[in-house]
Protein backbone atom coordinates (compact mmCIF):
# COMPACT_ATOMS: atom_id res chain seq x y z
CA UNK A 1 0.00 0.00 0.00
CA UNK A 2 1.38 3.74 -1.31
CA UNK A 3 1.82 6.38 1.31
CA UNK A 4 1.77 10.09 1.41
CA UNK A 5 5.27 11.92 1.99
CA UNK A 6 5.38 15.75 1.09
CA UNK A 7 1.85 15.37 -0.92
CA UNK A 8 3.07 12.44 -3.38
CA UNK A 9 2.54 8.91 -3.33
CA UNK A 10 5.04 6.91 -2.80
CA UNK A 11 5.36 3.41 -2.49
CA UNK A 12 6.26 2.17 1.43
CA UNK A 13 9.63 2.81 1.91
CA UNK A 14 12.15 -0.18 2.17
CA UNK A 15 14.58 -0.29 5.08
CA UNK A 16 17.90 -1.26 4.50
CA UNK A 17 20.67 -1.73 6.97
CA UNK A 18 24.75 -2.82 6.05
CA UNK A 19 28.18 -2.15 7.75
CA UNK A 20 30.95 0.02 6.60
CA UNK A 21 33.72 0.59 8.41
CA UNK A 22 34.16 4.15 9.24
CA UNK A 23 30.94 6.48 10.30
CA UNK A 24 32.94 9.54 9.52
CA UNK A 25 33.73 8.27 5.78
CA UNK A 26 30.05 7.41 5.20
CA UNK A 27 28.34 10.45 6.74
CA UNK A 28 30.59 12.60 4.20
CA UNK A 29 30.05 10.16 1.47
CA UNK A 30 26.31 9.38 1.94
CA UNK A 31 25.39 12.99 3.48
CA UNK A 32 27.95 15.12 1.36
CA UNK A 33 27.95 13.81 -1.94
CA UNK A 34 25.02 12.03 -2.44
CA UNK A 35 23.19 14.54 -0.49
CA UNK A 36 20.97 12.08 1.16
CA UNK A 37 19.59 13.99 4.51
CA UNK A 38 20.61 12.44 8.02
CA UNK A 39 18.37 11.28 10.39
CA UNK A 40 18.77 9.67 14.01
CA UNK A 41 22.62 8.27 14.59
CA UNK A 42 24.49 6.97 17.73
CA UNK A 43 28.59 6.12 18.14
CA UNK A 44 27.69 2.71 16.12
CA UNK A 45 25.06 3.87 13.37
CA UNK A 46 23.74 6.27 11.25
CA UNK A 47 20.23 6.56 9.36
CA UNK A 48 19.99 8.39 5.91
CA UNK A 49 16.88 9.62 3.88
CA UNK A 50 18.35 7.78 1.04
CA UNK A 51 15.80 9.16 -2.14
CA UNK A 52 12.84 8.71 0.66
CA UNK A 53 13.86 5.36 1.78
CA UNK A 54 15.89 4.74 5.23
CA UNK A 55 19.37 3.01 5.26
CA UNK A 56 21.31 2.14 8.22
CA UNK A 57 25.03 2.39 7.94
CA UNK A 58 26.65 0.52 11.20
CA UNK A 59 29.76 0.47 12.02
CA UNK A 60 31.42 -3.07 12.02
CA UNK A 61 35.57 -2.32 12.60
CA UNK A 62 37.55 -4.00 9.76
CA UNK A 63 34.44 -4.87 7.81
CA UNK A 64 35.14 -6.06 4.22
CA UNK A 65 32.01 -6.65 1.77
CA UNK A 66 32.49 -9.85 -0.11
CA UNK A 67 31.39 -8.95 -3.74
CA UNK A 68 31.67 -10.82 -6.97
CA UNK A 69 30.50 -10.21 -10.88
CA UNK A 70 27.60 -10.84 -12.51
CA UNK A 71 27.27 -10.74 -16.69
CA UNK A 72 24.61 -8.23 -17.68
CA UNK A 73 24.57 -6.63 -21.09
CA UNK A 74 28.06 -7.06 -21.71
CA UNK A 75 29.51 -5.41 -18.44
CA UNK A 76 30.62 -7.05 -15.18
CA UNK A 77 28.60 -5.54 -12.43
CA UNK A 78 29.15 -6.19 -8.64
CA UNK A 79 27.12 -8.64 -6.47
CA UNK A 80 25.45 -7.82 -4.25
CA UNK A 81 24.59 -3.82 -5.05
CA UNK A 82 22.38 -1.53 -3.91
CA UNK A 83 20.32 1.80 -5.21
CA UNK A 84 17.79 3.92 -6.62
CA UNK A 85 16.08 4.47 -10.28
CA UNK A 86 15.86 7.72 -10.89
CA UNK A 87 14.62 10.54 -13.00
CA UNK A 88 16.57 11.18 -16.16
CA UNK A 89 17.14 14.99 -14.94
CA UNK A 90 18.21 13.54 -11.49
CA UNK A 91 20.26 10.62 -12.43
CA UNK A 92 21.94 13.40 -14.85
CA UNK A 93 22.83 15.37 -11.95
CA UNK A 94 23.98 13.15 -9.56
CA UNK A 95 26.26 11.72 -12.17
CA UNK A 96 27.64 15.16 -12.35
CA UNK A 97 28.03 15.56 -8.44
CA UNK A 98 29.84 12.48 -8.40
CA UNK A 99 32.16 13.14 -10.64
CA UNK A 100 32.36 16.76 -9.04
CA UNK A 101 33.70 14.71 -5.55
CA UNK A 102 36.00 12.89 -7.32
CA UNK A 103 34.15 9.56 -7.15
CA UNK A 104 35.66 6.49 -9.03
CA UNK A 105 33.16 4.65 -11.14
CA UNK A 106 32.86 1.03 -11.27
CA UNK A 107 30.85 1.38 -14.43
CA UNK A 108 30.70 4.98 -16.04
CA UNK A 109 27.41 6.37 -16.54
CA UNK A 110 25.87 5.08 -19.67
CA UNK A 111 23.09 3.95 -21.32
CA UNK A 112 22.50 -0.04 -21.38
CA UNK A 113 20.45 -1.86 -23.60
CA UNK A 114 20.24 0.83 -25.82
CA UNK A 115 17.48 0.67 -28.21
CA UNK A 116 15.91 -2.43 -26.84
CA UNK A 117 13.27 -3.11 -24.00
CA UNK A 118 14.16 -2.27 -20.31
CA UNK A 119 17.00 0.80 -22.12
CA UNK A 120 18.43 2.36 -19.23
CA UNK A 121 21.25 5.03 -17.91
CA UNK A 122 23.12 3.54 -15.40
CA UNK A 123 26.01 3.78 -13.37
CA UNK A 124 27.63 2.03 -10.46
CA UNK A 125 30.60 2.88 -7.97
CA UNK A 126 31.05 1.84 -4.23
CA UNK A 127 31.26 4.21 -0.85
CA UNK A 128 34.39 3.86 1.26
CA UNK A 129 33.36 0.61 3.14
CA UNK A 130 33.36 -0.93 -0.23
CA UNK A 131 29.69 -1.62 -0.89
CA UNK A 132 28.68 -1.26 -4.55
CA UNK A 133 25.73 1.32 -5.57
CA UNK A 134 24.28 1.24 -8.56
CA UNK A 135 21.82 4.11 -10.02
CA UNK A 136 19.67 4.01 -12.69
CA UNK A 137 17.26 6.07 -14.95
CA UNK A 138 14.85 5.44 -17.45
CA UNK A 139 13.43 7.76 -20.10
CA UNK A 140 10.01 5.76 -19.72
CA UNK A 141 9.66 4.14 -16.45
CA UNK A 142 7.31 1.98 -18.21
CA UNK A 143 10.70 0.35 -19.00
CA UNK A 144 11.68 -0.92 -15.13
CA UNK A 145 10.03 -4.21 -15.71
CA UNK A 146 10.05 -4.98 -19.58
CA UNK A 147 10.70 -8.43 -20.47
CA UNK A 148 14.09 -8.61 -22.39
CA UNK A 149 14.25 -9.76 -25.85
CA UNK A 150 15.32 -13.57 -26.41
Amino acid sequence: MPFIIYGACMPNPFHFAFPVDDLDAARSFYGTVLGCPEGRSTQSWIDFDFFGHQIVTHLVPRAKPSATAGAVDGHKVPIPHFGIVLDMPDWKALAERARKHGISFGMEPQIRFEGRPGEQATMFFCDPAGNALEFKAFSDMKQLFALQDE
